[in-house]
Parts: C-alpha cells; structure tokens; sequence
C-alpha cells in the first residue's frame, strides 16, 4: 500500500479538489456496485434435453452479460438452439451430441461489462452430457452386522451418477443421515439393523424409461471401516481425514506394518478478498488476494477481462501496481483454480481527478524546488537533492520526486521521510538505464509547481556478479535446512566467496553466513519456523545481485512444552470439567492436531484411561462417587504427543446437589443503564449446595411483572433491549429449579436519555477534507461482569467472569484478550500482579494460604479498553505453618531461678490461625526428638512459665507452633544456662515441698546444704502431716467425686537426667509411690474442669482409669515429648524398687500418708 507521505499527497491533493476545483462542480466518483449475484456451476446435460447455465450480474449501471465456450465468445446469432433469457442465463433448447459431433460440451464463462466503466468474469463451469444409460456392474447381496456399516455400488459413469437412486423392496429409500448416497451413486447404511433387511436394487431415471440392476441384499459399514480383509474405506470424506494411516497386521508371532498417505483434494477458498480502492496517478497499489485449497491454487489477475502480464509495474503475487496511470483505472480480478474447482473475486480502481495547476487555487502553494541535482549516482540509485522554493508560502513544507524511465509517460513518486528533508534516495533501479526526475514541493494548500524535469543515467554494472541462479532450500530436519545453487551467469570475474542472508518470519533483523561452494546446509534453526533465505556473490569488486527471497519451513516435532493452567472443577457427583490452556507461544512445534488427556482413580500408579479432543476443555462422566480422581493433559502434533502436566487431583461429590428445596436469593445484582437497553449481571446464590436450574428476569416500568425472561444456569448476564428512553425499569431476579422459584431480589435502573451522545461514526469524506485532523479516541468497551474468585486450593483461585460486549452464548471469535490483576493488601503497599487470557477464566497460581486477595478483570480489543471491573475477593485455603516462631527469648524469674519465662512472637507465614504451640526442652541438644520434655500452649499465648529446673544446668528449648493443617517446623534451639544462687523455697531436687522427692544417692546428705535442708524438711513436715491427715481423710471419703492430678517433675542427681517412665497397667488411681530415686505425692485436685491447654493431644489411659469416666478428666502439667505417660520398660524391676499401694479403705489413706513421712524422717 502507499506509505505515510504518499498518503499526506494523496489527501493534500483531495483537499486542492474540494476546496480549490469546487468553482468546477467535481466531486470524487463513487464507487460502482458490481457484481455477479449467480454464477454458472458444472452441469450434467441429456442428449435431445435442454439445459441452462444461469448468470446474472447485479448493478446500478446497465450490465451487458455475454457468454464464452472455452474462451471464445459465443455467436448467439447465428445459433438458433442457444439463447440468452432476460437475466442472463444461456439456454440451450436441445442439446446435440454424438460420438464425432460435440458441439455443446465444454467450458462455458459468463463476461458481464457496464459500458464505458469495466468488465467482470464469472467462474468457469463445464457442461457434460451424459451417454446411454448402462450400468457397469451389479450390486451383489452382502450380510450385514448389528450396529455396523455396509456399502451397496451402483457403478455408473460419471455423468450417470446424478441420475441414480436406489429401491428397497420395490419402495424408494428414504435417505438421512443414517442413510446416504455418495456422489458415485453407491449406497451406504450405517448403523444397520433388522428394519434395514431387504432387497436392494439401483435405477437410473431421467434419461428416458428407467433401468434398473439385480436385486441385492442390504450392506453395512461404518464411515472408518475395513472391508476386503483388510482394506480401509473412509465415507463422506473431509478435509481433517488427510494425513498418513498405518496398516498394521499381526499374525501373534510377528508384526508387520505399512503406510499410506491420503491427500483430500479442497476446492479453492478465500482468506482475504481484493477490496475497491481509489488512488491517484503515480502512487502505487495494493490488490491483496489470499487464497487456500488443496492442492495449493494457481492464481492468475484480470483486468477488464483480460489477463495481466507480470512486468517492473504489474507484480503479483497480491497483484502490486507501481507508478498508476489513468488508463490503470477499472476492474481486477483475481482467479484461483486448482484440481477441486475455481473461484474469482473482483474489486474497482478509481483514478482520482485532481487539479492540475496552481493558478486555479486560491491559496498560494509553493514555487517549484530550485538547484534538482543527482549528488550519487551509482548502478541501482540516485540520490537527489535539492533547494528550498524560492516562494514556499508556509512551513512545514514536504517533497515529493517523480521518476520515470525515459520515453515512458508512467511516472512513480518517491516522498521524503518528514516536512523540510530536502533529499531523498531512489531505489531499484536498472543498471546502465535513463530516468526522468522532478521535484514538486506542498505545503498546507497542497502541491506547488514541478521542477525542471532531470535525466540521469544509473552507472553500468560490470564489475560485480549477478544473482545466482536456482536457489533452491530443502528442509531436511526439525532445525535444518539445506541450499543448493548455481554459479552466476554474469561472474564478471572469479567468485571469492558467497555470502547467505536469512531471517525468521516477521522479524526485521537479517543474518548473514558467508559459504563456499554452491551449497550448504544449515543448522540451529528454530523448529516449524519460516525463514527466507536470499544469496549474494562476492567477487574482488565486492557484492554482486541479490537473488530473490525464497522462503522454507522447518519441520515440524513434538510439543517441547505441556499445556498450560490445568483445572479441574467438580460438577457432580459423577463428573469432572477439565480445562486448560495451549503450551506458551513457540513451544508447540508444528501444528496443533489435538489434545491427550489422560486420568485415573485414586493418586497412586494406576491404569489411566486417555480421551483425544481438539478443544481446550473435556467433560469426564461415569466416576464413581466421593472418589479422588487424578489428571493430566498433553499436546499433540503430526509427530506426536508432547511432556504432560503433573497429575492433578479432584475429588467428586459424595452426593448430588440438593433439589428438594428452591433455591436462595442470588446473591447480587447489577445493573447498567443505556439509552434502549439494560444490561444485567448477577451472582448465584451463597448456598451452592442446592441445585439451580435456570433464573428467570423479570422488568417493566414502575413494575417487574409487565415482561419475564427464562435464562440457562450457567448465564451470569443478560441485555434488556428496546427499552424506552428516559424510562424508570424495576427488576427483579430468581433462581429457580423442579421444587419451585426461589426468593427475588429486586434493583431499579432509569434508561438514559435519547439526547445522551452516542458512538461516533468517523465520516470518510470528512476525513479526506481534514486529513490533519486526529481520529477520535476509540470508545472504551464494557468491563466485564460476574467477576467471581473460586478457591481451588492454598495457592490457587480461579477467576471467572462474563463479557456483555460477546454474544449470548459467551463465544470469543474476534481478537480480544482479558487482563486480570490481583495484589493482597498486606503489606499495604503491594503492587498489582498480572496476566493475559483469551478465555473467560483464569487460574492464579503462587497465591499465599489464608491471605485475602482482590481481583479485577479488564478486556482490551484493539485499542479500545474497558475500565477494570468490579473487584472480586477470594482467600486461599490454609496450610501448615511455613516457618518457625521467630525472636524466641529466655529469661530466669526474678526471686526463683528454678523458674524461666519463655517468650516468642508468631511466625512469619503462619498460612492460617496459629490453633497452638508446643515447647521442647532438654540438657542435650542432640537428643532424639521424642526424648524431649515437652509442655503445650494454648495459640493466643506468646509467653510461657516452665518451673522445676535443675539450678547450674544448661538447658536447649524449641518452639513450633501449629494451625488446623497441621505443624509447622521447629525454631532453631536456644540455649540458657539456669544460675548457681540458692532459692529461698526450700526444694530438693529443684521441687518444692508439695512435691516430695527423696533421693538415696550418696554425698547428698554429707554436705551442709543438705544437712540444714533435713531440718527444714523434718519441721516442713510436720505441719504438713497434720495438714494432709485431715485432707486425706475429706479427700478419700468423697474419692468418688474426686479429680486427680498428675504431675511428674524431672529430679537430676550428679549423673541423672530428665526422663521419667511409668507403668501402662496402673491401677485405679496411685496415691504414693516410693522410689530409690523420687518419691512423689500426688495431691487431689476438685477440679471437675477439662484441661484448657493443647485438647488434641492425647493422653493414654487404661481401662480402670477413672479420668474415662464422664466426670472426670486428668490434667498433665508436663508431657514428655513422644511418649506417652503409660510406657514402662521390661528392666525396671531389676534395677528400681517400688512399692505400689492402691485402693485401700478411705482411714487408711492418712495412715499412709504418715507412713511417708516418718520413712522421711529416718532418712
């Protein structure tokens, strides 16, 4: 097409002629419609019979139609049996035709021509007359399977075919689509039954009186079938059935296997039509023609009927015209035909009438360019430069260079790059040729007055070779091509070396590989990719002629990449919608023939059924209930299927959605009001566990029952059309399913007025008389509506939404595309996340577990955008906590330093509500983590008290906290080293008094500290006896009621540790147990309440427990971590005593409580 200063020229003449020539009265000419509105098709004639080829062409103008018979006008005159009807079309009253005498077979063309403006052809079509009815061979009786496919012949001539049907028993054949008759006139029933039993036979009528074949039995066949053994027949074939099959036999021992092409021959089609243009002289055209068929179209322009001859001004293969002139005006035409038919399209040249000269304008123009001189002349072009006019009469003044070859009047213009460049360079020129230049200047008023015409001779080209002859390149693997050429016919000297050129498609950045020899092959090409190729010789003068670009494919290969955004949404019980999207751009190598999916039960290795679809989405049906089901998908080309996805699961519901209730409100309704429509959009309702049918609006004015409208389940918008103006609508929305309508829910909108300004129409005419004006900024289109957030995972949404500016069944057929952007608002400062669909969902990935997330959706077509649409909000699911709790700090209690205060914070990605913490604790930092003491803590606690440590001990503590998925990881442990000061409580063993240990190891009672400690015992006790003989007997005689506490605390001697154990088969309950190394009382706790801390740890009990009973509950202060309080080693009666009294009547209880403490004493 014309470039951006030819078209500045273009208009600025347009406008000289409007303004400057409107005192003539011309206007631009419009363009005329014409065109054929019937064409003639291939016709089957009957010798004595007439036939009719139609024709008609339609006009404003008087049309003349004339009819051609392989390619020579017919003389309707002077042949009484042909004559043309009033619309056109050619009668023939009787056709004549015998074996040596064919006068009326052949090609027939219809030429239509409005006088004194153009001339159009038709498609060529055959006629065919038809031989003497006679059937070539007799159908014969074949038995035919349930359910299968057969295929009855009536083998005719081609001519005859037309003029077959078939009888079933005497009775004509009903023929649908179970039922067919191909074009070779054979009989074909798939599907077969006993109904289709019978006695076939073929009848030729038309011709004369009716011939008829054998009767046969009814035949069956699938549209793939084997027939013969091992033949494989293919009915009502298709473009989509061409490709390569594969005949595979197999005798159990051996395998043998052979391949055949299938080529499907496809009449030609077009992609892109020629379109009418108007142009002026000496500006250069383009007429586009893209044309698709199999095998590949030859295509061929006419103009005014006749052929035109490629040549430096007419090149094809979208026929280009360079340099127009007036005589170039008329109609094109461009003809496709291969081996399946042929087909033509037609478009109209308007060469534009402008003012010829200065003194007819009004306003002034420029003067002509002064000092046109040739600056560079070599052998391809001139350079050409020039002054500024001595009388411009504006700024911004741009050029325009006319040249010609010399001795011809078809001049072609040149316009330099921007306003004030004064020198421009001309291209592709001929070597040792004269051309004619002038210089015309414009400014605002249009062209000024031409320069003195220039000749200039480019220089002879003599010294550099010319192009290579027979560039030919082969592809000959999937990143591979070979070339082959030939030495150029004018070497003008020894050839050093070549140097070859490429390109990728659509990339403007070329290559270069210099090579000897006269081939090469080159590798590291991108796979099914185009590249062109052009080769130029190099001799000691330098570069010779560049051959012509000639562009190869590589081959194509597997997919390198899987698809991509793999969901899975449930739809019931026993099926699963799978959707996905193609492999990224670049990754699919070769072209996409379809896609394999795969899935199967349960998430382990089992067999996995496959599906094969070309869509980007497949419905799975017949699952079992409440059952995991995994898949994965896989693109396919003609080499093979590409990598998989990962396996991605989905678990079908264990029942049906729940329809023996209506459904509820939808949750939200939206309106938007026009001038004549209303557009709607709404949410489901929140309880998506009953099933909805369908919702039903309902509009009027001041009232919603004036109008009711039924929609599918699925609809999440709708238009209200041919609304009035100004007008206040009332509306309302329910869902609705078997057991009834649901509840409405109601909104208002009044339309907008007629007055408000509509989309503006940019007028053609305007823009040729202003072509400095900007065009106005496109509308901006609707956002979209219904945005929803589906959480499908703890890092995965999906997003949906509806288009109103798409059909009513949502279907994208134009170029649009979605923009979805998501951001969390902590921290608050966060930016937008985005990505690009083409669909009407999105699956967003990497998201954060328990995080609250915003989404919105923006749909661009062109350049017209909509805003960002109503925001959208879904949370991830939770996870487990993916860090540890942080700033974990230990510090002694003022006044106790058997006492530590352990405080944390929570951690950083708790992925969900922290439920709970557990503390670890122990001397050795390398122990197992079972063998850890452990305490629990409620999850809105970030302190905890831990008593009873062992005084000069280093002691290791870890925190991990956890949430309703499960635990997170562990803090890194932190050392704290308990004091050496003594404790003013009086302890042994780093317990209390209320708990009482005794330790029998030697050289405790040998030092003074322990020595006072006695005494203090022995007083301590002593009030403590009295004490629990009167609480042991209240205790004991209400034991029934009673809760006990347990509590075991850690007592490190010299060589001791912090583990402890106790024997699973406890009896109902201990009240004193004496050990050689502790000895501990466990006092009764009333507290009926359960224990507030960490409930989902268990604790193991036995049978007699009574903490089993409904009333009672036991409380663990402590927990050693791992194991539970039951566990015993089979070891502990050689080396421990123990004695272990249980159950006795409730006054002996303070007996034995006394009993402990003079044992105390004594020691």
């Amino acid at each position: 097409m014309a470039d951006p200063p030819r078209l500045l020229v273009f208009f600025a003449s347009l406008i000289s002629l409007r303004f400057c020539g409107a005192d003539k009265g011309s206007d631009i000419r419009g363009f005329t419609p014409f065109q054929f509105v019937v064409e003639p098709i291939d016709t089957l004639a009957v010798r004595g019979l007439p036939a009719v080829l139609n024709c008609s062409a339609a006009s404003d103008a008087p049309v003349r139609v004339e009819w051609k018979k392989d390619g020579t006008f017919l003389n309707l005159v002077a042949d009484d049996r042909k004559r043309q009807l009033a619309d056109g079309s050619l009668l023939i009253s009787a056709v004549v035709h015998s074996k040596h005498n064919k006068p009326d077979e052949g090609v027939y063309q219809c030429v239509a021509t409005i006088d004194n403006l153009g001339t159009i052809s038709s498609r060529t079509a055959r006629l065919t007359v038809a031989g003497l009815p006679r059937f070539l061979s007799q159908p014969e009786g074949v038995s035919v399977r349930s359910g299968g496919t057969e295929m009855l012949s009536c083998e005719v001539t081609e001519e005859l075919a037309p003029f077959t049907r078939w009888e079933r028993d005497g009775r004509p054949v009903e023929l649908d689509g179970r039922v067919i008759q191909l074009p070779s006139g054979a009989l074909v029933i798939s599907n077969g039954s006993q109904s289709d039993a019978g006695l076939y036979r073929c009848t030729i009528d038309g011709l004369g009186p009716a011939k008829t074949t054998d009767e046969a039995q009814l035949q069956v066949r699938e549209r793939f079938a084997v027939i013969g053994g091992g033949s494989l027949q293919i009915v009502n074939l298709t473009e989509e059935d061409a490709g390569i099959y594969v005949c595979q036999a197999d005798s159990g021992n051996m395998t043998s296997e052979i391949q055949a092409e299938l080529t499907v021959h496809v009449p030609p089609r077009f992609l892109t039509r020629p379109s009418n243009t108007y142009a002026q002289e000496s500006m250069d055209i383009i007429f586009e023609c893209d044309i698709t068929g199999s095998p590949p179209p030859t295509v061929k322009w006419m103009k005014d009927g006749d052929t035109v001859i490629p040549s430096d001004y007419f090149r094809m293969h979208n026929l280009q015209v360079l340099g127009l002139v007036k005589s170039d005006e008329g109609f094109y035409q461009c003809l496709a035909e291969n081996d399946a038919g042929n087909v033509q399209a037609s478009a109209q040249l308007i060469i534009l009438d402008l003012a010829s000269g200065p003194s007819e304008r009004n306003d002034p123009t420029p003067s002509a360019p002064r000092d046109v001189v040739a600056s560079l002349v070599s052998t391809r072009f001139i350079k050409l430069t020039w002054r500024l006019p001595a009388e411009p009469h504006g700024e911004n003044i741009t050029y325009s260079v006319f040249y010609s070859l010399e001795g011809t009047n078809r001049e072609r213009v040149e316009n330099t790059s921007g306003p004030g460049e004064m020198q421009v360079t001309i291209q592709n020129l001929v070597p040792d040729t004269k051309y004619t230049f002038r210089v015309v200047a414009s400014n605002a008023n249009g062209p000024g007055e031409s320069s003195t015409p220039l000749t200039v001779a480019t220089q002879l080209e003599v010294q550099v070779p010319g192009p290579a002859p027979n560039l030919q390149v082969v592809s000959v693997g999937t990143s591979s091509v070979t070339l082959s050429w030939d030495r150029p016919v004018t070497g003008n000297g020894e050839i050093q070396t070549y140097r070859l050129f490429y390109s990728e498609k659509g990339r403007d950045s070329e290559q270069d590989v210099d090579v000897t020899g006269l081939s090469y092959t080159m590798t590291g090409l991108k796979t099914f990719t185009e590249y062109s190729f052009r080769l130029v010789a190099y001799n000691k003068h330098g570069p010779g002629v560049s051959t012509e670009d000639v562009v190869v494919r590589t081959l194509s290969d597997v997919p390198s990449a899987a698809p991509q955004n793999l969901t899975l949404e449930v739809l019931n019980s026993t099926s699963i919608m799978v959707r996905w999207q193609p492999p990224p751009a670049g990754t699919l190598n070769g072209e996409l023939t379809g896609y394999r999916l795969r899935y199967r039960k349960g998430l382990r290795r089992a067999d996995a059924a496959e599906i094969s679809t070309s869509q980007l989405f497949q419905l799975i049906e017949g699952l079992e209930k409440g059952k995991v089901y995994t898949v994965r998908v896989s693109a396919s080309t003609v080499n093979g299927s590409g990598p998989t996805t990962e396996w991605i699961a989905a678990e079908t519901f264990e029942n049906d959605l729940d329809e023996s209730q209506v459904p509820g409100v939808p949750s939200s309704l939206h309106v938007r009001p026009l001038v004549n429509r209303i557009v709607v959009s709404w949410t489901p309702p929140e309880n998506q566990d009953v099933l909805v049918r369908g919702y039903k609006i309902g509009y009027g004015i001041g009232s919603p029952h004036a109008h009711t409208v039924t929609l599918d389940y699925k609809q999440r918008f709708y238009s209200i059309d041919n609304l009035d103006p100004s007008s206040h609508y009332v509306i309302t929305l329910k869902a609705f399913n078997n057991m009834g309508e649901g509840i409405p829910i109601y909104n208002s909108a009044t339309t907008r007025p007629q007055s408000d300004p509509i989309d503006p129409d940019i007028d053609f005419y305007e823009l040729f008389n202003n072509p400095y004006t900007p065009a106005p900024d496109p509308t901006p289109m609707l956002p979209p509506v219904g945005v929803q957030a589906t959480v499908l995972s703890q890092d995965t949404v999906k997003v949906s939404w509806a288009d109103n500016s798409l059909a009513k069944n949502q279907k994208i057929t134009d170029s649009r595309y979605y923009t979805i952007r998501w951001k969390t608002n902590i921290p608050a400062n966060t930016k937008y996340k985005t990505a690009n669909t083409t669909t009407l969902f999105h699956t967003v990935t990497a998201l954060k577990p328990n995080t609250l997330y915003e989404f919105s959706v923006m749909v661009t077509k062109s350049r017209r955008s909509s805003t960002w649409s109503m925001t959208a909000h879904g949370t991830p699911f939770e996870s487990i906590p993916s860090s540890a709790p942080k700033d974990v700090t230990v510090i002694s209690k003022e006044g106790n330093p058997r006492i530590i205060n352990i405080n944390w914070q929570p951690p950083t990605e708790a992925n969900g509500k922290i439920t709970g913490y557990i503390i670890y604790y122990s001397t050795d930092v390398d122990a197992e983590v079972h063998d850890w003491v452990v305490e629990p803590v409620l999850g809105n606690r970030l302190t905890h008290q831990i008593q009873g440590l062992t005084l000069d001990t280093t002691y290791y503590y870890k925190i991990q906290a956890r949430n309703s998925k499960g635990m997170g990881p562990m803090s890194d442990a932190v050392q704290f080293h308990t004091p050496k000061g003594k404790s003013s409580t009086s302890t042994c063993g780093g317990v209390t008094l209320s708990r009482l240990c005794v330790s029998d190891k030697p050289g405790i009672t040998g030092s003074q500290e322990k020595r006072v400690l006695v005494i203090v015992v022995i007083v301590s006790v002593g009030v403590f006896t009295i004490i629990a003989v009167i609480a042991g007997a209240v205790l004991c005689t209400r034991r029934s009621n009673s809760h006990q506490k347990k509590k075991r605390a850690a007592c490190k001697s010299s060589t001791g540790s912090h583990k402890y154990k106790s024997s699973s088969k406890d009896l109902n309950p201990p009240d004193l147990w004496i050990h050689h190394e502790r000895l501990e009382l466990k006092p009764m706790d009333k507290s009926p309440e359960p224990n507030p801390v960490m409930t989902e740890t268990p604790i193991p009990r036995t049978a007699q427990d009574p903490a089993a009973e409904p009333s009672h509950q036991r409380r663990g202060e402590s927990l050693r971590g791992g194991e539970s309080e039951g566990r015993e080693t089979q070891n502990d009666d050689a080396s421990k005593q123990r004695v272990h009294i249980t159950d006795r009547p409730a006054p002996s209880q303070p007996v034995l409580c006394f009993s402990c403490c003079i044992h105390l004493v004594s020691i």
